[in-house]
C-alpha cells in the first residue's frame, strides 16, 4: 500500500509559479511511474503530466506543455510539479498518483493504483 501526500498548492496571480510536491510512503517508490492529474469544479479529472520510474521520460498534456515540468527524486520518495506561467484555467484540485502497470507512465487515470488527497491550486486573473 502506497500513501501519497501532496503539498504546495495555493493562490497565485496569473503568470505566477507554484511548485507542487508529492511525498510517497509505504512502498518501493522506484517501482512506480507517477502522474499528476487535476479536476476543476464541474469538470472531469484530466491528465496533467507523467514521469517514468527512473525519471528518464516525462509526458505532458498539451495544455501545460512548455509551462509545467515534472520531476522526481527517488532517494527522497518525492515527485514534483513545477508550474510556471500559470493561467486561470489551471485552477483545480491537483492529484498525485502512482502506478505499477506501465514503467513509462500513462495519461489514463485507470492505469494508476494509488492517489493522494489532492491540493488546491487557484490562479486569479
Amino acid at each position: 500500500q502506497v500513501h501519497l501526500v501532496e503539498s504546495g498548492g495555493g493562490l497565485v496571480q496569473a503568470g505566477g509559479s507554484l511548485r507542487l510536491s508529492c511525498a510517497a510512503s509505504g512502498g518501493t517508490f522506484s517501482r512506480y511511474a507517477m502522474g499528476w492529474f487535476r479536476q476543476a469544479p464541474g469538470k472531469e479529472r484530466e491528465f496533467v503530466a507523467a514521469i517514468s520510474r527512473r525519471g528518464v521520460s516525462t509526458y505532458y498534456a498539451d495544455s501545460v506543455k512548455g509551462r509545467f515540468t515534472m520531476s522526481r527524486d527517488n532517494a527522497k520518495n518525492t515527485v514534483y510539479l513545477q508550474m510556471n506561467s500559470l493561467k486561470p484555467e489551471d485552477t483545480a484540485v491537483h492529484y498525485c498518483s502512482a502506478g505499477s502497470r506501465y514503467g513509462t507512465g500513462s495519461s489514463h487515470d485507470g492505469d494508476y493504483d494509488y492517489w493522494g488527497q489532492g491540493t488546491q491550486v487557484t490562479v486569479s486573473s
